[in-house]
């Protein structure tokens, strides 16, 4: 029996499904509800933050039994109407006045409960610029130079969030001691290398191990220089978060309801329906985004090439968050940014498509998910006067996939299962 052959006029579409399906995956509406705790005897509160905590919200709201009130914080754009529960939109991924005054009325909300109430807190991805609560001492606008340069250095996710927790009234496990003695589940949708629930959003329910001396290391490691009085905060102590063995986290329930393996899962089935084998490379591979790339180019070749360590046709999955460390001035993105060096690595090769995207439809600071690669891509530029090479150097992903034509845009997708890259290899 022969085995099916990828329909050679529409590679396109079928990455495009597989992107689709992975962010379908992890919609609220579809994966919140079976994770919903019993009322309590007492009032049920809301809060949250993230680029998909409007839809867990609404989510909530169609799916609660009982009376609830409350507030949660999300991406300018990704607001979704509800009746009960407050939506309010603030900045990502730096900063602004209007999330640090929804965090302020989040510790209000809070504050005064009975072991009898119930805090439910909505947490995914983006939640540590949307809740930027500074430690006594520290500014936002501090908080905002800190994130500026966290950004551009290269660190990864949790290297960031290390330094966010400890600068931080909010974060590392203080808004879960400031429900006390309330009941407090968390519902979570992971956006980070591994699921580690101190790193969505900086853990602001979760207990964080880590330390100031951590964060300072970390600083050092990239070079960022901190105002003296924000130091001070690290070097005092001052900053310190909430351990795992705080007692005002002792019954804490957390509770993981979609993850990046669940959407390369999802993307998986789609492949396999199609007849073309999946294969998960893994859901938190990290690294410089070019370098990645590269590696991802060597893998690819050998396949088309040997046969080995897959045989074709078959599509090459995987998820996590890369970094990029901004040394030109372009439009950046590292699913972009990604995908550049991959096409620049395969040169052609033909019989091999890509795509690369963020699935919360933002790839960096543009409103841009990521882009498809194909292997006419650099041809094609070439045709227009563009160097690929100088591109990359200016970490200008996003320019060069536009001017193409082949950006993916997907508007505000309500979820953040973080980064999906497909690689589909034809059979030879």
């Amino acid at each position: 029996m022969n085995r099916p052959i990828i329909d050679p006029t529409d590679p396109r579409g079928l990455l495009r499904r597989m992107f689709d399906a992975a962010v379908a995956s992890a919609q609220p509406a579809l994966c919140l509800p079976a994770h919903l705790p019993a009322p309590p005897k007492g009032r049920t509160i809301v809060i949250g933050a993230g680029k998909a905590s409007a839809a867990m919200a609404r989510a909530l709201e169609d799916n609660w039994p009982g009376p609830l009130e409350g507030l949660v914080v999300t991406r300018y754009g990704y607001e979704v109407p509800c009746e009960r529960i407050e939506i309010v939109q603030a900045a990502h991924p730096v900063p602004d006045a209007a999330g640090q005054q929804a965090a302020q009325r989040i510790c209000a909300l809070v504050s005064g409960l009975s072991a009898d109430d119930l805090v439910l807190c909505l947490i995914s991805g983006g939640g540590s610029s949307l809740l930027p609560l500074p430690l006594d001492g520290i500014t936002l606008e501090d908080k905002q130079a800190v994130s500026r340069e966290l950004l551009k250095s290269g660190a990864s996710i949790s290297e960031m969030n290390c330094v966010r927790r400890h600068l931080s009234a909010i974060k590392g496990g203080r808004l879960a001691a400031a429900c006390h003695p309330a009941r407090v589940v968390t519902l979570l949708i992971s956006d980070v290398p591994g699921d580690n629930a101190c790193d969505i959003a900086s853990g602001p329910t979760v207990g964080d191990a880590t330390t100031c001396a951590d964060a300072l290391a970390i600083l050092r490691r990239y070079g960022i220089e901190l105002a003296a009085h924000v130091k001070d905060v690290l070097t005092s102590g001052r900053g310190e978060s909430i351990k795992p063995d705080d007692p005002r986290l002792a019954g804490i329930d957390t509770r993981m309801i979609a993850t990046p393996q669940m959407a390369l899962e999802a993307a998986a089935h789609v492949a396999k329906s199609e007849g073309i084998r999946p294969y998960i490379l893994g859901d938190s591979v990290e690294g410089e985004a070019r370098d990645v790339g590269k590696v991802m180019a060597a893998l690819a070749l050998q396949v088309t090439r040997r046969g080995q360590p897959f045989e074709t046709p078959c599509v090459l999955l995987s998820g996590g968050e890369t970094t990029v460390t901004v040394r030109g001035n372009g439009r950046g993105g590292r699913n972009v940014e990604f995908l550049l060096s991959l096409g620049i690595a395969l040169q052609g090769e033909p019989g091999i498509h890509a795509l690369a995207g963020d699935t919360d439809g933002v790839d960096g600071q543009e409103e841009i998910a990521g882009a498809h690669l194909a292997p006419d891509t650099l041809e094609r530029a070439w045709a227009l006067g563009m160097r690929p090479k100088e591109s990359l150097d200016q970490n200008d992903g996003h320019g060069f996939f536009q001017t193409l034509a082949d950006s993916v845009v997907t508007g505000p997708t309500l979820t953040n299962v973080n980064d999906f890259r497909a690689i589909l290899i034809e059979r030879k």
